[in-house]
């Protein structure tokens, strides 16, 4: 089935191509998946794309379904520099999840072959990086190489998610993900957490008898 993009909006080479007329150099877009799961971990991606042979099908990943993702997702591979950064359960508690995905997002751009000239960050906040950065408000939706960036971090973190799926069957990793669906709900309470679920925060909190239930739960 070929898949399909959710909204007519697309991201363009607009920002890109501005910062280019100002100064020549690399141009790395990055974006993060899994901020909000009760589990995983949380991956970041950076992204060089060719600006002659432009990866296709490329939107914000919330604006594509799996399949329209899994084809833009080959086709970033195929045509430009991508790096990856996997912040774990352990660091997302030991440091909180916000620091954790900005160590994510500037562990993404250490993992690029080239350094940057320039980093294009999805969000309201800096990680500390290398090199010169601009952040950049619903950036996946508006900037092509923050797109490729969310695509590829989503990708990644899902085929994460499906095979610890395997290692810890019945919470139905591989379809929510990790993220706070009724399904999860139930299997957390049913089963308990694993060594994957996230202990800082409440849902999971809550499932381990640290704190008492409300109604937000």
């Amino acid at each position: 089935m070929v898949g399909r993009i959710k909204s007519r909006y697309r991201p363009t080479l607009e920002l890109e191509q501005a910062e280019l007329a100002l100064q020549p150099g690399a141009i790395a877009g990055i974006d993060e998946a899994g901020r909000g799961p009760w589990a995983g971990p949380v991956v970041a991606a950076a992204v060089i794309l060719d600006l002659d042979n432009l990866p296709s099908g490329v939107a914000d990943s919330k604006a594509l379904d799996a399949d329209a993702r899994e084809l833009a997702f080959a086709s970033v591979r195929r045509t430009s520099q991508i790096g990856i950064g996997i912040a774990d359960v352990g660091r997302i508690d030991r440091d909180n999840i916000l620091n954790a995905t900005m160590w994510a997002m500037a562990a993404a751009l250490r993992d690029l072959k080239t350094k940057p000239r320039l980093a294009l960050i999805d969000g309201n906040r800096l990680p500390q990086v290398s090199c010169s950065a601009r952040a950049i408000v619903r950036g996946d939706a508006k900037c092509l190489s923050i797109a490729a960036a969310s695509i590829v971090a989503k990708v990644t973190r899902d085929r994460i998610m499906a095979e610890l799926a395997e290692t810890y069957p019945g919470y139905g990793f591989e379809r929510h993900k990790g993220y706070g669906t009724p399904q999860h709900r139930e299997a957390l309470e049913r089963l308990g957490p694993t060594d994957i679920h996230r202990r800082s925060f409440r849902p999971v909190q809550l499932a381990l008898g640290l704190v008492e239930a409300d109604e937000s739960f």
